[in-house]
């Protein structure tokens, strides 16, 4: 397969859709997949009539069931002259998008698949869909998802995951915070574009000066933090959404946003 047909993309109605394109393999990635999907992330975010990203994998069977463990997969073939890997490479673009991420979680959610949830803001999963990071079981650890999953779900609930490589299921997941909603499988795309009109409604600008200002602060003091926000609501105040937002609430109409 190749990088082009590992992700498919799909816009509708300010929403970028990126499925992960190998069902036969649960959706399992590979280095088509990880780097396909970090180039589909970073040409969305030069798209201006895109407002949110949905990641999701094909078929009903699994969201992505973490790296590909075939001999010829070449999933764990790490060039140890390179300081950094394609999955690392994946979460830090993932991490730096500006436009909002929801998760659509289709079905079995393991090892590097839980990576691409944590990378989202926002998931919603079906009831069938289970959560695990198995790793231990083959003698490896979820390194590279504790960058991210360690800051998504309690530190005990994460401990037990890693420690003992056995699944959740979805309704533990929605309990630990991993996932927002969990719905049955016949309604988990109403749900999803429930959650995409509740996003891509409201102002660009604000969301993405927002997520640039929450990734800053992230590993700040309080007053370090503070100080940074200060300037930040200054600078959000100038910007042409901001009044926008103003006026349309004064004059009680829909505002129409810029993006600017």
């Amino acid at each position: 397969m190749t990088e082009s047909t590992a992700i498919l993309k799909r816009l509708a109605d300010g929403a970028m859709f990126l499925t992960i394109n190998r069902a036969e393999a649960r959706n399992a990635l590979n280095d088509a997949v990880i780097t396909g999907l970090t180039e589909a992330l970073l040409e969305t975010q030069r798209d201006s009539s895109v407002r949110v990203i949905v990641v999701t994998g094909s078929g009903d069977r699994a969201f992505c069931a973490g790296g590909d463990l075939k001999p010829n997969s070449k999933t764990f073939g790490f060039d140890p002259a390179e300081p950094r890997t394609v999955y690392a490479e994946l979460l830090r673009a993932a991490k730096a998008c500006t436009l909002p991420m929801i998760a659509r979680v289709n079905g079995h959610c393991m090892a590097g698949g839980l990576g691409i949830l944590a990378m989202c803001d926002m998931a919603v999963a079906s009831s069938k869909a289970t959560f695990g990071l198995p790793e231990v079981k083959i003698g490896l650890f979820p390194m590279q998802v504790a960058a991210l999953l360690q800051n998504v779900i309690p530190r005990r609930t994460f401990d037990e995951m890693c420690i003992t490589g056995e699944p959740i299921s979805a309704q533990q997941a929605r309990e630990c915070g991993l996932v927002n909603y969990v719905v049955e499988p016949a309604e988990l795309d109403a749900k999803t574009q429930w959650l995409i009109a509740r996003t891509v409604d409201k102002s660009p600008t604000a969301i993405r000066r927002g997520k640039y200002a929450l990734r800053a602060i992230s590993d700040m003091t309080f007053e370090q933090s503070m100080a940074y926000m200060e300037n930040q609501i200054v600078s959000l105040a100038l910007t042409e959404d901001a009044a926008e937002g103003l006026n349309a609430f004064n004059a009680k109409r829909p505002p129409a946003w810029t993006g600017r």
